[in-house]
């Protein structure tokens, strides 16, 4: 039986035991039972709820940011899809501003295609908000994009960027994290070579790898040591029945999830094991945290097998962009054509995804920027994700956006 059914029957054969264990969870924790608030009540409410968090299936969360504080007030956010593909919908999160409020900076925030869902720069969003326009993309879980809606590879990505900015219009500032940061770069530059009136003012660039040959990381010489014909025989497989892209070949999700927490897996046990602890404890804030924070980390969506090959080969083992040799349906990509969009690199101390160095590459590969219009910024104390979420990234980081896209706005 291929590996993705045999995932999928093993799901449907759990589904009555997790249906069991939610309604344990819910009579061991109902008000009128006497044993609810015994160790022993908490202790069997913990072990089901454990069981069902650990199988289940984790759905796409959703932004919900319905307001944001401009100014010491309080504004109402309406998030509405402006713009779609079948792999990719544009948000808008509009805020409900008085019409004699000056315009702020529209800025796109282009999320990873990378596993997770666009809500997981939820915390991105929220920072952003309060002195820009955002739109998101938010790309669409390849198992729900039916054979007859076409393949989607590396280049159909970086055309969907410079869709988006079509779109969006002259003038408006955009933000890679972390993997889109190579087709960012590469749609800018060749909208560049065009003389595109769309042109972006201003590119930030947050943990991306735009030469992983510098500092490489664990992720980084797996892909060396690899190659990509052992990722094309490994994790590559076929979406089973009934989901909407039957048949159509994808990197899956669950075999993302199972790379992502491998890489810190004592720390996910723990995480569980301190879960069980505190809803026997009747830590309700502490088991809230954990929750919002699983329920976003473990909702993961499939890649299609193309772009995924094609950027594992382009990017992390033939390094084509920094070489001078990456092409885009036969054209060569040029950087250095760039000389009216302003280039922000973000990079974190810790960082173990995407090493020190390897964003900031892109400003020698800019050339023909003026000093003027780049700038870098090292963050201390920070690892992958607190390059763009968390308490530094709302402190430090986003401030630090936010100034460099009002110095190169208009």
């Amino acid at each position: 039986m291929p590996f993705y059914q045999f995932y999928e029957f093993n799901h449907a054969v759990l589904a009555p035991w997790r249906a069991i264990a939610e309604a344990t969870r819910l009579n061991f924790t109902h008000a009128f039972n006497p044993l609810s608030e015994t160790p022993l009540g908490r202790s069997v409410a913990a072990a089901a709820e454990l069981f069902e968090r650990t199988t289940r299936r984790y759905g796409k969360p959703e932004f919900g940011l319905s307001e944001t504080t401009i100014g010491g007030k309080k504004i109402a956010v309406k998030e509405r899809i402006v713009w779609q593909k079948p792999f990719c919908s544009l948000l808008h999160f509009s805020r409900d501003l008085p019409k004699s409020r000056s315009a702020d900076p529209t800025l796109i925030i282009v999320a990873p295609m990378s596993g997770h869902y666009a809500t997981l720069l939820r915390g991105t969003v929220e920072a952003m908000l309060p002195d820009h326009e955002v739109f998101v993309t938010d790309w669409t879980d390849a198992r729900m994009v039916p054979l007859a809606d076409g393949h989607f590879d590396l280049d159909d990505y970086v055309d969907t960027i410079t869709d988006i900015l079509h779109h969006v219009g002259p003038g408006a500032h955009i933000m890679a994290v972390c993997q889109p940061s190579v087709p960012v770069l590469a749609a800018v530059a060749l909208m560049a070579q065009d003389e595109d009136p769309d042109t972006p003012a201003s590119m930030t660039l947050m943990g991306g790898p735009i030469d992983t040959r510098i500092n490489p990381t664990a992720v980084n010489d797996l892909a060396q040591k690899k190659g990509t014909d052992w990722f094309a025989d490994n994790v590559i497989m076929k979406v089973p029945f009934p989901h909407p892209g039957f048949m159509r070949s994808v990197y899956p999700g669950f075999l993302q999830l199972t790379g992502f927490m491998s890489m810190n897996l004592d720390r996910h046990v723990l995480a569980h094991r301190d879960l069980f602890r505190h809803l026997v404890e009747g830590d309700g804030d502490s088991a809230d945290k954990h929750r919002e924070f699983y329920d976003e980390y473990l909702a993961v969506m499939d890649l299609s097998a193309e772009f995924y090959l094609q950027t594992v080969d382009k990017v992390f083992v033939r390094h084509l962009l920094p070489k001078g040799k990456m092409t885009h349906r036969g054209r060569k990509v040029r950087p250095q054509a760039i000389t009216k969009t302003a280039l922000l690199t973000v990079e974190g101390e810790h960082d173990d995804i995407s090493g020190i160095g390897q964003t900031q590459a892109a400003h020698k590969l800019c050339s023909g920027l003026a000093d003027t219009m780049k700038a870098h910024h090292l963050q201390e104390n920070v690892g992958h994700y607190g390059v763009f979420n968390g308490s530094r990234f709302k402190a430090e980081i986003a401030p630090r956006i936010a100034r460099f896209i009002r110095q190169h706005a208009g």
